[in-house]
C-alpha cells in the first residue's frame, strides 16, 4: 500500500512562453488526504560544457543575465533543440558561442538542475577543442575568455563565475579524471 502513494492525480501544463511552461500537478500523499497543488517550471534540456582547449585553457563566456540583471562568466552552454542529441547540441553550441571545434566529447552525465521546481535535465559534456587561436565571440554579445584551472578556481572563489549548475559540471570534469582540481585550488 505505501508503494501506491503519493499520487499525481492531475498534472496541467500552461504554455508561458516559447521557452518556458508552468507545469501544475495534484498530488495526493496518502488515502482521504486533501490534494495539494505543485507547480514547476518545464523548459527544454540543458548543455553544459567544460571545454579545454590544447594548451590547457578553459573556456568561458561573458554575456548579459537578464534574470540577474547583470553580466556573468559561464561555461558555454544552451538549450537542447527539439529530436536534437544533446552531443550534437553541445558541438553546434561551442562553435556558436565561441567559433571553436569540438575535436573530443566526453558525456559526463544528465542530471537535475533543481529537483524542487524545473522538469528539464542538465547534459554535461568536457570536451578537447581545436586550436585556441579560433577562440572568439561569434554570438553578439558574448565575451569569450581563456583561463587556466587556477584562474577559473579564483573565479568560482570570488564569485565572479556564479553559475551553481556549471561549478557541477566543472566538478564532474575533475572526478571523472578530466581536470586537475587540487589545480583548480590553485595548488599546482
Amino acid at each position: 500500500m505505501a508503494e501506491d502513494w503519493p499520487k499525481i492525480t492531475a498534472r496541467r501544463a500552461i504554455s508561458i512562453s516559447p521557452w518556458v511552461t508552468m507545469i501544475e500537478r495534484t498530488v495526493e500523499f496518502s488515502a482521504g488526504a486533501e490534494p495539494e497543488l505543485y507547480h514547476a517550471v518545464g523548459q527544454q534540456d540543458y548543455i553544459a560544457i567544460v571545454a579545454l582547449t590544447p594548451d590547457r585553457r578553459i573556456v568561458i563566456v561573458r554575456q548579459f543575465r537578464p534574470a540577474l540583471e547583470s553580466f556573468t562568466w559561464e561555461l558555454p552552454a544552451g538549450l537542447v533543440e527539439k529530436d536534437e542529441d544533446a552531443s550534437d547540441t553541445c558541438r553546434r553550441e561551442l562553435m556558436e558561442e565561441t567559433g571553436l571545434e569540438a575535436r573530443i566529447v566526453h558525456r559526463l552525465g544528465d542530471y537535475s538542475p533543481c529537483t524542487a521546481r524545473l522538469s528539464n535535465r542538465v547534459h554535461s559534456f568536457f570536451v578537447e577543442t581545436g586550436p585556441a587561436e579560433g577562440a572568439k565571440g561569434s554570438e553578439p554579445g558574448i565575451e569569450v575568455r581563456l583561463v587556466s584551472l587556477r584562474e577559473l578556481g579564483e573565479l568560482i572563489a570570488s564569485g565572479e563565475f556564479v553559475l551553481q549548475l556549471h561549478i557541477g559540471a566543472v566538478l564532474l570534469a575533475g572526478l571523472r579524471g578530466y581536470l586537475d582540481l587540487d589545480e583548480l585550488q590553485g595548488g599546482k
